[in-house]
């Protein structure tokens, strides 16, 4: 699959040049999808507000996946009903964007013309330079602009990946375990500064983790799925940024865990 594939469906040439529109409210009302026999989402019913942050977490093959690749379009359900909405309730065609566990970057590429990649075609030099260069400095890597791929580390080359997505100022930002393949204190240092992004840039962000812990430090609500259907939605009441080791937020991983494990239904 291409790059340009991978982000569909991508911005305009003139959307990625103005300012964001703002974050899409998600509204999904009994949504199936089935593989042969295999039923894979069982009626999801889940209303995100414009903004929010939201994880899901469940257990291999609960449907994590398929319900964030029908989100970005990727998938078509088989029953249900999916609409995104402006601030103002219309009905909209948001600009979506995912950051998958693997970066993805093109070797032959730049890190800026890899970024790049992410505003899609047509749109004018002068003003991919500028954004290209605005995105790298909110991820830290403004000094990288101009190095290869190979040469970063796996923490580095994912936030590539994050800029990528987030340079045309999407409205809903998909993330399939993005923080999955880093060690322990890279992965750290980047739900802070996903945390960081999300808050001033201000989408609606929807994160596909098998990390508890990282579910409940970044996420504004998580939703268990257990065998397509989802058995725990646990809103997260406390502020951004959060610290690790807080001993409240232990307790609400302790309910998902239980959740996960089927010791609790809600």
């Amino acid at each position: 699959m291409s790059i340009l594939a991978m982000d569909r469906p991508r911005a305009e040439a003139q959307n990625a040049m103005s300012p964001a529109a703002g974050a899409a409210a998600i509204h999904i009302k009994g949504l199936e999808k089935s593989f042969g026999s295999n039923r894979v989402l069982r009626g999801i019913d889940l209303d995100i507000p414009a903004g929010q942050f939201v994880a899901v977490i469940g257990k291999s093959g609960c449907g994590k996946s398929t319900l964030l690749r029908i989100l970005l379009g990727l998938e078509e359900p088989s029953a249900g009903h999916l609409r995104f909405e402006t601030a103002d309730g219309s009905q909209a065609q948001p600009n979506t964007r995912i950051v998958f566990q693997e970066p993805r970057l093109l070797p032959w590429f730049s890190v800026a013309d890899n970024v790049a990649v992410g505003l899609g075609e047509g749109v004018p030099q002068d003003v991919s330079r500028q954004e290209t260069a605005s995105v790298l400095s909110e991820v830290q890597l403004a000094e990288k602009a101009g190095e290869w791929p190979s040469s970063l580390s796996g923490g580095q080359k994912q936030r590539v990946a994050l800029a990528r997505a987030l340079v045309s100022k999407p409205d809903v930002l998909a993330l399939d375990e993005p923080l999955g393949a880093l060690d322990a204190l890279t992965r750290i240092g980047m739900q802070e500064l996903l945390n960081r992004v999300w808050r001033e840039l201000g989408f609606t962000a929807v994160l596909v983790t098998h990390d508890v812990s990282e579910a409940v430090h970044l996420a504004d609500r998580v939703v268990v799925l257990d065998e397509g259907r989802i058995v725990l939605d646990l809103d997260i009441p406390h502020p951004h940024p959060r610290r690790h080791g807080n001993p409240a937020l232990a307790e609400l991983e302790g309910q998902l865990l239980a959740a996960i494990l089927g010791e609790i239904r809600s």
